[in-house]
């Protein structure tokens, strides 16, 4: 409070000079020394204030009077009256606040806005016996305290390079104001002023905004009273897309983009730093293959090379950027490096060709011969790409001496080789005659297998002209048989790079000339070794059995092969039938199995007398034809106990007849052959016509329905040792998808009998008697049951169906 002296107020007026003697109680009032004091007091808005009437060291009033003027009015109003312990109080009062009065001391709690103004105090002190007449005007200022301000921004999202501006507001409080404003990171971190914007006005502008702007803002407001904060708000600064950046990993930088190897993972990640985050699509060669900041790709193929376009998007401002890779996927060649070896400058060297074609890029080859150094750099000297080739003179080569093909490929980390080992074939070449059937042709055959290089083979005369091309491991010179080549001589000569000399082999076709004897060679002498002896060329020779014999309905089996000097030549077999045709392979009656030198020819289900007679195996070659005569003779019944019954015979020795055996056993009629329901058996009954000696059954079965081309199938075996005494048989092990025929044939030792007529199983016959019983009764079961459960339910529960109930239980 302020206090001063000042001269009487002017509104002073007689009626509190009447009113004051009636409150002394008749003490002398000393009019004329009345004091007047002034002065100022703050309250804030809510809390207490007091105001005191007069020093606070002096006694307390006996007669108080306090009255107030609001701020900008002319006209006091009372407020309280006191004497003593006796207080009033004015009705109008409570708009100040709550108050009270008490040794002349108001007591303003809550204070209230309208207080402030000029308050006036009116007393009448005792002293020294008397009354002293005292005025104290008391100006009172109310203070409010700041409300909680809150933050408004011109918008809450703007673009990057806009002028954005937050205001700070309050509703109430006491100027002057000032502000402060704190900013916050979007993912946190401490708050800090805004670097320039810090002052202490309410408006705080963003000219121009930029995205470090974006984040939350605090606004805090002070007055002499108190401070306070406002919630944060968050301002949003969109911005972006900028240019994208792209990473690839694995990271294999090359000149103008990047590279990767076939079957390799490769991720694509793209960065474009956006407010709201980029929309990021990949595009592979102009055609969309990706949505996603991340494009992996699995195993990445070499169609997948090209050029990766990174495309970000921001939805909000409609704004695009893009970037661009250039991705190369290195492959390599298929399969693996070839090495091969030819001779060449006339057999004098040898060329190692070293191969392997494609991939990309194309893979870096170059020879390594023993003993080298195998270097590892690049750009070596002799290195080629896809093929390589290096000249190796075969005098300077060792015999098993190897080279490698060493290739490198930026897809291949360990590269790849190939290698080979030049080397000469043991032995010495052989040669040998061949006539094509009729004897029109001649073949000569020249062989050297083995080595590396393969070894070249020449054909020459006698005179030492070459004929026909040379050819490796194999050479074939084919004459004509115009009845010169008797006699003549033929050289094939041999040849290798890593063998000094060459080698050879003499043929002489039909009789030899009378030779010189072989020149002996000396030791210290360049005299020639001497040349081998010269092949003759026979007359094929043939050997086979003169008669075979065979059981009706049997396979007979006709050998025929060819021995002697002769079978080298390459003679044409073949068998004709008794009716002078030649039997080629087909027809389901014959078949041929052929070798080099042998041909065998099988009759199957033999007939009597058909199939019997005289069979012929012929055998052609350059000097002339041989052939042999075979018997075949098909018997309906055994007579030498050596034969067999089941389907063939066993071979008997060339010249032998038969004698006599045992007795033919009787037929057999089949009676009864039905599959049984899961058709896997049959059962077979039979019986026999005639008399006749037996020793036992043979039941025999075959598949039927067979391609009209295809042969049928042969008879087997389905049971063997079936009792003399036995006439039903029940045979399992059949496949249900399968239609069989069986016959049943009578045996007397080792002599079969006729077979029976063949036959197909009937379908078993229908048995639903029983599961239609079965169904009927365990329905009739399944009835019975639930008409008891109805029953005993109707009988428990009578006022469910109380009309049901007493029409069943009333008796």
């Amino acid at each position: 409070m302020e206090r001063g002296r000042a001269p009487p107020p002017p509104w002073r007026g007689p009626w509190i000079l009447c009113l004051l003697p009636a409150l002394a109680g008749g003490q002398p009032l000393a009019a004329g020394e009345a004091a007047y004091e002034e002065w100022r007091a703050t309250g804030v808005r809510g809390r207490a204030v007091e105001l005191s009437c007069g020093p606070a060291a002096a006694a307390p009033p006996a007669v108080v009077f306090w009255s107030f003027t609001p701020q900008g009015e002319g006209l006091p109003r009372a407020v309280a009256v006191g004497s003593g312990r006796e207080v009033a109080v004015a009705p109008g009062a409570r708009l100040l606040g709550r108050v009270t009065l008490r040794n002349g001391t108001l007591e303003l709690r809550e204070l209230r806005v309208f207080a402030q103004g000029r308050f006036l105090c009116q007393g009448l002190f005792p002293e020294r016996g008397r009354l002293r007449v005292g005025y104290a005007a008391v100006l009172l200022r109310v203070l409010v305290p700041v409300s909680k301000p809150f933050v408004r921004p011109t918008a809450a999202a703007a673009a990057e390079g806009a002028a954005v501006a937050l205001t700070c507001s309050v509703r109430e409080g006491t100027e002057p104001l000032s502000f402060s404003w704190q900013h916050q990171e979007p993912r946190g971190g401490p708050s800090v002023t805004p670097a320039g914007l810090g002052d202490s006005r309410a408006e705080l502008r963003l000219t121009p905004a930029n995205r470090s702007h974006t984040g939350w803002y605090i606004c805090t407001v002070h007055n002499e009273v108190n401070n306070q904060t406002s919630d944060p708000i968050y301002l949003d600064i969109v911005y972006g897309p900028d240019e994208p950046a792209i990473r690839v990993e694995p990271f294999s930088p090359e000149q103008g983009g990047f590279s990767a190897g076939e079957r390799e993972d490769v991720v694509l990640s793209c960065l474009a730093p956006s407010n709201p985050p980029s929309r990021y699509v990949w595009l592979h060669n102009g055609s969309q293959v990706h949505v996603g900041q991340t494009y992996a790709i699995t195993a990445i193929a070499r169609a997948q090379a090209g050029t990766y376009t990174c495309l970000a998007e921001n939805s909000h401002l409609q704004t695009r950027t893009q970037a661009t890779i250039v991705l190369t996927v290195y492959y390599p060649p298929a399969g693996s490096p070839s090495c091969s070896a030819l001779a060449s400058e006339d057999q004098r060297d040898v060329a190692l060709r070293c191969r392997w074609l494609g991939g990309f890029p194309l893979a870096r080859l170059r020879w390594v011969g023993p003993q080298e150094e195998e270097e590892e750099e690049e750009g070596l000297m002799g290195s080629s790409f896809s093929m390589a080739t290096r000249i190796q003179s075969g005098a300077a080569t060792r015999n098993g001496s190897s080279f490698s093909c060493l290739a490198s490929h930026p897809a291949l980390p360990l590269g790849a080789a190939c290698g080979t080992t030049l080397w000469v074939p043991s032995g010495s070449p052989t040669c040998a005659a061949a006539a094509t059937k009729g004897d029109e042709y001649v073949m000569l055959r020249c062989r050297w297998e083995g080595g590396t290089p393969l070894v070249t083979l020449r054909w020459r005369d006698a005179a030492g002209r070459t004929l026909g091309d040379p050819a490796a491991s194999t050479a074939v010179l084919v004459l004509s048989t115009d009845g010169s080549l008797g006699g003549r001589e033929f050289v094939c000569v041999a040849a290798h790079p890593l063998r000094a000399a060459a080698a050879e082999c003499r043929l002489r076709l039909g009789k030899p000339d009378p030779s010189p004897p072989p020149v002996p060679r000396r030791v210290g002498t360049s005299l020639p070794e001497p040349s081998p002896p010269c092949r003759r060329v026979e007359v094929p020779e043939l050997e086979a059995e003169s008669e075979v014999a065979v059981l009706e309905g049997g396979e007979a089996q006709l050998a025929c092969r060819q021995r002697g000097s002769g079978a080298g030549l390459g003679a044409a077999l073949a068998w004709y039938d008794p009716k002078e045709r030649e039997v080629t392979p087909g027809p389901a009656k014959y078949r041929l199995e052929q070798g080099e030198a042998w041909v065998n020819l099988t009759v199957r289900d033999a007939e009597w007398p058909g199939d019997s007679g005289i069979y012929r195996c012929t055998a052609t070659n350059a000097v002339g034809t041989a052939s042999l005569p075979v018997r075949l003779r098909v018997d309906r019944e055994s007579r030498d106990g050596r034969q067999g019954w089941a389907g063939g015979i066993e071979p008997l020795p060339a010249g032998c007849r038969l004698s006599a055996g045992y007795p033919a056993p009787p037929n057999v009629t089949i009676s009864k052959l039905r599959y049984t329901r899961a058709r896997t058996e049959v059962r077979l009954e039979w019986r026999t016509q005639g008399a006749g000696n037996l020793t036992g059954f043979v039941v025999q079965r075959r598949q039927t329905k067979k391609p009209l081309r295809e042969p049928p199938s042969p008879w087997e075996t389905a049971a063997g040792d079936i009792e003399p005494h036995s006439r039903d048989r029940r045979l399992g092990g059949l496949d249900p998808a399968v239609l069989y025929a069986f016959r049943v044939l009578a045996v007397n030792h080792r002599t079969a009998g006729h077979p029976s007529e063949v036959q197909t199983p009937a379908e078993p016959p229908f048995e639903a008697y029983p599961a239609v019983t079965g169904a009927a009764v365990a329905g009739m079961l399944v009835a019975t049951a639930a008409s008891l459960l109805a029953v005993h339910c109707l009988a428990r529960h009578r006022d469910a169906l109380p009309r049901l109930h007493d029409l069943l239980f009333r008796t």
